[in-house]
């Protein structure tokens, strides 16, 4: 594996949890793979469209836990950083927000996430994001995010404006769902100096 470069020194003590004011967002630890099964198998039919890859990883309680080790292993080499999103009150996982595909040339990463259908439309994903995107950029050192939703994801496309992000423009045929469905995404990006200035 090739060494990090001397920049990346800094995310060898960096935090792994993240508090709001409803919830915990910390890093992966082992014995969470029960809980991530029971959360993707409870929004199965939501998350087929844009997390079939890793659906298809996670088909047991077993292969869950085989993939959450390989996420909190990726968040040590630097690869990519994993959070679970806990409730607060009831100590539940309730949602997944990853900082993947990290090209640390720039540095810059791509933001993915997905929240329990029973806490949708509550505000808790915009509250996250409001802590996770500085913690980005002051924390991990990134200088840009991106996220590419489909375009029919409109709420999605509204909670990254509501966050600073901007569309940047529109990716055709640029992916491909279960059903074999090759759709375009819109490229939204937000850079740490666009930020500073929110």
């Amino acid at each position: 594996m090739k060494e990090p470069p001397i920049m990346m020194e800094h995310l060898l003590n960096i935090e792994t949890v993240i508090l709001t004011n409803r919830t915990v967002v910390r890093r992966f630890r082992e014995k969470d793979g029960e809980a991530f099964y029971q959360l993707v198998q409870d929004n199965y039919n939501r998350l087929n469209d844009h997390f079939s890859q890793m659906i298809q990883l996670i088909h047991s309680p077993s292969r869950a836990e085989w993939h959450v080790r390989h996420l909190l292993a990726k968040w040590l080499t630097f690869e990519g950083f994993y959070f679970a999103i806990w409730e607060k009150e009831q100590a539940s996982i309730i949602g997944f927000i990853q900082v993947a595909n990290v090209d640390w040339n720039v540095p810059k990463a791509e933001v993915n996430f997905f929240i329990d259908k029973a806490h949708e439309n509550k505000g808790i994903m915009t509250e996250v994001l409001h802590q996770l995107i500085p913690f980005a950029f002051s924390k991990m050192g990134i200088e840009k995010l991106t996220a590419c939703p489909p375009m029919d994801n409109y709420a999605c496309q509204r909670l990254l404006r509501k966050t600073g992000f901007q569309r940047e423009g529109d990716l055709r045929s640029d992916f491909r769902r279960p059903n074999g469905d090759i759709i375009d995404v819109m490229l939204f990006g937000l850079t740490r100096s666009s930020f500073e200035k929110i």
